[in-house]
């Protein structure tokens, strides 16, 4: 028999963002969480995958901004879930902190995709910017949080398979908007591929390994 580590928490609602990003959303059930924490969320045949926290750790709801994977085994599941139904979460974990335990320095936000979910965390959390936040998506449809991150902090966005208003192409076109100093901070969360890139152009750059902070998201 498995054992396993979960308290079970009600739905609130299933919001359908585009056809293949939903965002979850659970009751808090007390948890206490720190921006950047993820946890694991269970199907009925005890199934699961990470998913990073996207809600404030003052708010009343757990929310989590999700892909649903062709073949998945969770997160088609998830994406099917209704009001009043209940999903098994684990106590939070993860060492990922953008913006926190750095003292007074500046940091930067870099992320693709659902990696927003732990700079979306943040924001809704605390009150000191980012010097800057680069993000990057396939579609402009799936820039969850970008009008309110634009207002927080400095922005820019790359949308990589349409034209829009915004840069066509790689987020990593924009990685010269970065600040580089010698008391910067950088965190980056998405992709590996992603990930591997901005933590090779700054090392390139003099940017000691110790102020680049890295969480690499994988689907299912």
């Amino acid at each position: 028999m498995i054992n396993l580590d979960y308290t079970e928490h009600e739905v609130i609602a299933t919001r359908v963002i585009n056809d293949d990003l939903f965002e979850l959303v659970v009751d808090r059930g007390g948890m206490a969480f720190i921006p950047g924490d993820c946890v694991a969320i269970y199907t009925d045949q005890d199934k699961s995958r990470p998913y990073s926290i996207a809600s404030g750790s003052n708010e009343a709801e757990l929310r989590f901004v999700i892909r649903e994977m062709d073949g998945g085994e969770v997160s088609p599941w998830l994406k099917n879930r209704a009001p009043d139904d209940r999903v098994k979460i684990t106590p939070p974990f993860g060492w990922f902190r953008p913006g926190q335990d750095i003292g007074d320095a500046p940091f930067a936000f870099i992320a693709t995709g659902t990696g927003i979910a732990p700079f979306l965390s943040y924001l809704n959390t605390f009150e000191k910017p980012p010097v800057q936040c680069l993000y990057g998506v396939r579609r402009e449809a799936d820039a969850i949080g970008f009008s309110a991150l634009r207002e927080f902090c400095p922005a820019q966005l790359a949308v990589s398979r349409e034209k829009t208003d915004h840069h066509h192409g790689r987020l990593t076109d924009l990685l010269d908007a970065l600040p580089l100093d010698a008391e910067t901070h950088y965190y980056s969360c998405g992709l590996e591929s992603m990930v591997n890139e901005v933590s090779e152009w700054l090392r390139n750059r003099g940017v000691e390994l110790s102020r680049v902070h890295r969480e690499v998201f994988f689907h299912g």
